[in-house]
């Protein structure tokens, strides 16, 4: 397992355990949306919102796999963690804010449609997330960052 994650993304240790946090919240969002629906939604495999965060976790992978990789001081580490600020700030305001905004609108959206007989395209509803999906998909980040060892130096 190690030999695999060494090589995963050409032995980029910090692209590697972002990539796989992602993919971990990504599979757990995914898990959680058929356990609370009932139903299977491929879409939340590769869609934004929901439960973790799986931008969160990312950000927050990378910024903690720099720090063990590179040290606290680096640029890249100020870099990484400059990032995963933005991201979350964004995640919980403006993209949260869309969503509220599309929900408001699809419900207009249909109130025309149905007095008219015409259709529309209902906008993406699930977009931002609230304060708990952005702290769980950070919380998964960084757990799988900790639990990832950096790989070391080929000798």
């Amino acid at each position: 397992m190690a030999q695999f994650l060494q090589s995963f993304c050409f032995g980029n240790y910090i692209l590697s355990v972002a990539l796989l946090s992602w993919l971990a919240a990504q599979v757990a969002k995914t898990l959680i949306n058929y356990f609370l629906s009932g139903k299977f939604d491929a879409e939340r495999l590769w869609g934004a919102g929901g439960m973790p965060s799986a931008h969160s976790a990312l950000v927050c992978s990378a910024f903690l796999a720099a720090a063990k990789r590179e040290g606290v001081h680096s640029p890249i580490f100020a870099f990484a963690f400059i990032l995963a600020a933005i991201v979350m700030y964004d995640a919980m305001g403006v993209r949260r804010e869309t969503g509220e905004q599309a929900k408001v609108l699809n419900k207009m959206f249909e109130k025309d449609a149905n007095a008219q007989d015409g259709e529309y395209k209902k906008l993406k509803e699930q977009v931002g997330h609230t304060p708990i999906e952005v702290l769980s998909g950070a919380l998964l980040g960084i757990l799988i960052a900790v639990l990832i060892p950096v790989p070391s130096p080929a000798g």
